[in-house]
């Protein structure tokens, strides 16, 4: 469905039931809000594997950003992380969600620290997958080169440090098929509805993404929270996460970095992946029964 959420329709679907039988009484999962990476790409990166995986233990929202998938576009000025927070927080308002466990993988875990900043108290988990609190660019680089290889060294830097349509095409020609250390299906990618333009907005060292920097802020955050990195990650490398990590001064966190995983380990490792992801789920205490 697409509800309309501060000036523009959103897209949103769901997986598995919110409200259980359980004996005499029915009981509510914990929501469970994935949010995709990109920006430019959109929920179905996540199925069907994320559904498969977890809903058994919780109620999955699939969201895509204004400006992302099938959502509106809205003003390009509106492409910000603080108007992507704050679209989360009014559609849990429209959608009475209150206390979620909030996935972010990517740049969805840069819009996910925007909300968790600036909306503390309104988690009751927060999940971070191969992202950063603030990125640096020179990291991304030498990783590519010693990941990858100098052609691909270029590539990224052609690509992060001046963004147009021409160097997106060479760096998703050489650079994206090393986000795993696997082959991942071909109709993952073909499924996959891309926006270029919101990523030309907002990647790079002169735009927001080169900007933002949460590791102050990142001290707010009460909940519980699991962060994962991939030990073979070009563009978000594991040095990020454990920076991040350290940040989470208040919060009960731990930092899992996956052997021989890239920038998506659910493909690289995905008993390993998923198990972690259960196990924090399960740590997170139920909601009343009615």
């Amino acid at each position: 469905m697409r509800l309309l959420i501060n000036g523009v329709r959103l897209f949103v679907d769901f997986d598995g039931p919110e409200w259980v039988a359980d004996g005499p009484t029915l009981r509510q999962k914990p929501t469970l809000i994935l949010l995709h990476g990109g920006p430019g790409a959109d929920h179905s990166i996540f199925k069907p594997h994320y559904a498969a995986a977890l809903s058994d233990l919780c109620h999955i929202l699939y969201l895509d950003h204004r400006g992302n998938g099938r959502s509106d576009d809205g003003d390009p000025a509106l492409w910000t992380l603080d108007q992507w927070a704050d679209d989360l927080a009014t559609l849990c308002d429209a959608l009475e969600i209150t206390a979620p466990i909030l996935y972010g993988g990517s740049f969805g875990g840069f819009v996910a620290q925007a909300f968790a900043t600036k909306y503390p108290d309104r988690l009751a988990g927060l999940i971070l997958s191969n992202t950063t609190a603030k990125v640096d660019f020179p990291t991304i680089y030498n990783a590519f080169g010693h990941l990858v290889g100098p052609e691909a060294q270029a590539a990224a830097q052609n690509y992060w440090g001046n963004p147009t349509s021409v160097s997106r095409a060479t760096y998703g020609r050489i650079c994206v098929p090393h986000y795993t250390q696997r082959a991942i299906e071909p109709d993952f990618w073909s499924r996959v509805l891309m926006k270029d333009p919101v990523a030309l907005h907002f990647n790079g060292p002169t735009n927001e993404m080169g900007r933002f920097d949460f590791r102050a802020a990142l001290a707010k955050i009460t909940c519980p929270s699991l962060i994962i990195s991939g030990d073979k990650d070009p563009i978000m490398p594991s040095a990020f996460s454990e920076t991040l990590t350290a940040a989470l001064t208040h919060s009960d966190s731990a930092h899992h970095c996956l052997p021989n995983c890239g920038h998506l380990p659910e493909f690289d490792a995905p008993d390993t992946y998923f198990n972690l992801l259960r196990n924090f789920l399960q740590r997170i205490p139920s909601k009343d029964t009615k």
